[in-house]
């Protein structure tokens, strides 16, 4: 029932313009995969906005809890957002608050997401939950998100710490028990509770606990994420020995290889984009340092490096070659529609 709640309530953020432009998306994707020649004919469908790179946490496979970046840390100004998508939201269908960092340490991040939920786009987030307190719960709700990604890698607090480098977890369980009493209270449908549980080896005995976890504590779905390793070629204590959870494959000798297949084509490339905090335009979340910048939205129109040169380049060059570009070598994601 939940599953068909959030159907439903993505489903009425169409209209006939999202759909059009879905077609044109789509239409640009297929015509530029079969003719090798890359042409885009509408807009990004979703778009991944970041609202800081700030996080409380230090996760080890991680830029932000690494504190790795060589662009700066800072906090999405409210008015680039709300420039930008005042461009976007006639086409836009759906925007995820979230790249690097936790979202809820940036002081108007639900002023933000209630912005973009006035425009009949479908708002998602994913957060760390250390900061779901009940008012913080409250105004989640009534921000009008409409799912709410909680990201929780261990049933006790000795396994989740062991990813979640200084998390607590019974913070995590806390702040969703708030937002679920203030759904309940407020009698809303959204948003959807989202256990995200990212399956490495310290955890994997957990999976069948964590479903039931979830269950009991009233939360909609428990979804199940590979980890990127990016030292993986000679193996990593993180790779999950359940091979159906792992995206790399182990070759007998010591080494490791990423599974799939490297095709010479990407949707993300077609129907996706991230904006960093500062603007920055960059083709997806795998370019977590934005060495691969577009445009920069503080001194352009988003149309103008959504068609401009560089992301024609771009795509042009994922259908020549994908091996050519760095931070596809170790993406398991793009090919995965129509592949």
């Amino acid at each position: 029932m939940p599953h068909l709640t959030d159907g439903f309530n993505f489903l009425k953020k169409l209209t006939p313009l999202r759909i059009l432009n879905a077609a044109q998306v789509v239409g640009s994707y297929i015509w530029s995969r079969f003719s090798g020649k890359a042409r885009h004919w509408g807009q990004p469908l979703s778009i991944s906005f970041e609202p800081t790179t700030s996080c409380n946490l230090r996760c080890p496979e991680c830029p932000s809890g690494l504190r790795s970046f060589t662009r700066p840390t800072g906090m999405l100004d409210d008015v680039l957002f709300t420039h930008t998508i005042d461009q976007l939201h006639k086409r836009l269908l759906y925007l995820i608050f979230y790249f690097q960092g936790e979202p809820y340490l940036h002081k108007n991040f639900l002023n933000l997401v209630k912005y973009a939920a006035d425009k009949g786009i479908y708002t998602a987030t994913s957060t760390n939950a250390h900061y779901l307190s009940d008012e913080n719960a409250r105004q989640t709700v009534e921000s009008g998100l409409d799912r709410l990604i909680i990201s929780i890698d261990g049933t006790t607090q000795e396994t989740y710490a062991a990813y979640r480098i200084g998390g607590n977890l019974e913070k995590v369980l806390q702040g969703t028990r708030n937002v679920v009493k203030w759904k309940k209270q407020l009698k809303s449908r959204t948003p959807h509770i989202m256990f995200q549980f990212l399956v490495v080896q310290p955890n994997e005995h957990q999976i069948e606990e964590v479903k039931e976890l979830a269950k009991n504590l009233g939360v909609d779905e428990v979804v199940f994420k590979t980890a990127q390793i990016y030292d993986y070629q000679n193996g990593s204590p993180l790779i999950p020995t359940i091979d159906y959870y792992s995206r790399y494959k182990n070759n007998g000798n010591g080494t490791y290889s990423v599974k799939n297949k490297l095709l010479n084509h990407c949707w993300k490339m077609w129907h996706s984009c991230v904006i960093t905090w500062d603007g920055l335009v960059v083709p997806c979340c795998f370019d977590k340092d934005a060495e691969y910048r577009m445009g920069d939205l503080k001194e352009q129109h988003f149309n103008s490096v959504w068609q401009g040169k560089g992301y024609r380049q771009f795509r042009q060059s994922l259908l020549r070659s994908r091996s050519e570009v760095e931070m596809c070598r170790n993406c398991t994601e793009g090919t995965k529609v129509w592949a």
